[in-house]
């Protein structure tokens, strides 16, 4: 087995060996986050878990760091700041990964900004939106989006960022 050189990082991969990554950002992908998942920790901990999104962030941060991503979060509670955000950002990005909250059902500005992005985008749901009120079942932003995890928890956003980053890698 080779011995890694001191300051060099390799990614380990689930079977135990390394890709070869070198410790190098290779790509930048934006987390959005929408209304409420702010306050997460405290709301509804039942269905949303515990983690606050400065803990979830940070979970994606050091993952992002094994996988070579620099990851870029950003909350609100107002659609067009989360439109602004995207359309700021999209032009230095490789991808979105995104949890719009109640925008789910109605952001079609926000549906807009993911299309204009031209990136391909994961949308995570902390909760299982099919197993719950039957409004929740219906995503504006699933037709735009790569893929849809739901229902993982805060799991589900170390998912679609290793999904998303071995996608633009060609894994």
């Amino acid at each position: 087995m080779r011995r890694l050189i001191a300051g060099e990082r390799r990614r380990l991969r689930a079977d135990g060996r390394t890709n070869g990554y070198n410790g190098e950002v290779e790509m930048k992908i934006l987390v959005v986050h929408g209304p409420n998942l702010n306050l997460l920790g405290k709301r509804e901990r039942s269905i949303y878990g515990e983690k606050t999104l400065e803990e979830i962030n940070s979970l994606l941060r050091e993952k992002g760091r094994l996988l070579g991503v620099e990851v870029v979060t950003f909350q609100s509670n107002h659609e067009g700041a989360l439109v602004d955000f995207i359309q700021e950002q999209a032009g230095s990005a490789r991808g979105i990964i995104i949890n719009p909250g109640a925008l789910t059902h109605y952001g079609y500005s926000l549906v807009d900004a993911l299309v204009d992005s031209k990136l391909p985008v994961i949308e995570v749901h902390l909760s299982n939106i099919y197993a719950r009120e039957e409004w929740r079942a219906k995503s504006v932003i699933a037709p735009v989006a790569k893929g849809q995890i739901s229902g993982l928890g805060w799991r589900g956003y170390l998912a679609a960022l290793e999904a998303l980053a071995g996608e633009l890698r060609g894994e």
